[in-house]
């Protein structure tokens, strides 16, 4: 009895969101450590970290310290600073004259450059913007070590930065997408109803869009972190990532418009629209085809990328790879369900019903009367 007990209570949590009182319980064999609460928060059961797949907790972990860790402002005062020479406390230069004067009580005054006695300076040593002295002292090799380890602090940074700003951006438009989802359900709905004159029960399409786009705005914001820790050496995995990373943006930017603007001109209008039907068939198959896509990128990165390795013989990665991972043909020459399409064949109603076809190559979602893809010119199969 003890036994049951502890397992239960093993498979058992509190779900850590801000406020929230409910206990969620852990399916076991589910696959994922991924869970939600009633509270429709979504967390890692592993670590209780927010839900973050495709990376791993320990990226996640590292991540996170990373964003909050003393390391990176050392790395901003030793790429945008210099130590003052006489009492050696960081200094920012934040004006265009290399005379530089120290903060109070030091106040030593020096050049910027060579950090150098100001006083030794003036008109014949390059004036206020140059310092003849250093470039003469670093074509001699005096400020290799110095310059060398700013320059490496400033790449570095710059990096980190790159990566950071695209996690930031994309953790910003989900909370949006939430709140927009929110005030859709609230009210938004029950006008669209009234003004188009469908039942609310015929207008899930919508909400799943947004639903969908939350999810997906997840996932791309922990792909950033991914590809963050992602080795230099791997050249063929990281074009690789860059590619799919890149097409799964722009597709998700197709579905979070179509799902915002478009929708929007529905409920300003003032009459029912002949072509809401369309609209409805355009974001049924934007969010199928965009859910679709998202799950074979987060299976691809979870496994680490390791069918990339069958194709690195010639040192790249072509867009033929990604056609295989994420929805071309299988190794038996067979068709496999295009990106936007399960197998079952249950997410692909709104394309095959509402007569648009998902492109192989780009991922979107055309009317069945055009011939090639309308981005990119990629011919239909049939």
């Amino acid at each position: 009895q003890l036994s049951l007990c502890v397992i239960y209570v093993e498979q058992t949590k509190w779900c850590p969101a801000p406020g929230c009182e409910y206990a969620v319980e852990f399916v076991v064999g589910s696959g994922s450590y991924d869970v939600s609460c009633g509270c429709s928060y979504g967390f890692c059961w592993n670590c209780t970290e927010e839900a973050h797949r495709p990376v791993d907790c320990s990226t996640v972990s590292k991540w996170i310290l990373k964003n909050s860790a003393e390391s990176e402002n050392m790395n901003w005062i030793l790429a945008n600073s210099k130590p003052c020479p006489k009492c050696k406390r960081p200094i920012e230069k934040n004006q265009g004259c290399m005379h530089i004067t120290c903060t109070p009580p030091c106040k030593f005054e020096f050049c910027w450059l060579c950090l150098g006695p100001w006083s030794d300076h003036g008109e014949r040593t390059g004036g206020f913007y140059a310092c003849n002295r250093y470039e003469a002292a670093r074509q001699e090799g005096a400020f290799d070590d110095s310059e060398r380890r700013r320059e490496m602090a400033k790449n570095s940074l710059e990096r980190y930065t790159h990566y950071y700003e695209r996690w930031a951006a994309n953790q910003s438009s989900r909370q949006k997408a939430l709140g927009d989802l929110q005030s859709l359900q609230n009210d938004k709905l029950e006008k669209l109803s009234d003004i188009q004159s469908q039942p609310e029960s015929q207008l899930k399409f919508i909400i799943e869009a947004w639903l969908q786009i939350v999810e997906c705005r997840r996932v791309l914001k922990w792909t950033y972190a991914y590809g963050y820790y992602l080795p230099d050496h791997e050249h063929a995995k990281r074009q690789f990532f860059e590619y799919v990373q890149g097409e799964a943006e722009s597709g998700l930017e197709r579905l979070h418009q179509c799902a915002e603007k478009e929708l929007q001109i529905y409920l300003d209008a003032d009459c029912p629209s002949k072509d809401f039907n369309d609209f409805r068939t355009k974001l049924a198959g934007l969010t199928s085809v965009t859910r679709n896509y998202f799950e074979n990128l987060v299976r691809a990165l979870e496994s680490g990328l390791n069918d990339v390795g069958a194709h690195t013989g010639q040192g790249a990665c072509s867009k033929a790879v990604s056609s295989k991972n994420l929805g071309g043909k299988s190794k038996s020459g067979k068709n496999k369900a295009p990106v936007g399409a399960s197998k079952s064949g249950s997410s692909t109603r709104g394309m095959d019903d509402g007569n648009i076809w998902a492109c192989d190559q780009c991922t979107f979602a055309n009317p069945r009367s055009a011939r090639s893809c309308q981005v990119c010119d990629h011919q239909q199969h049939r």
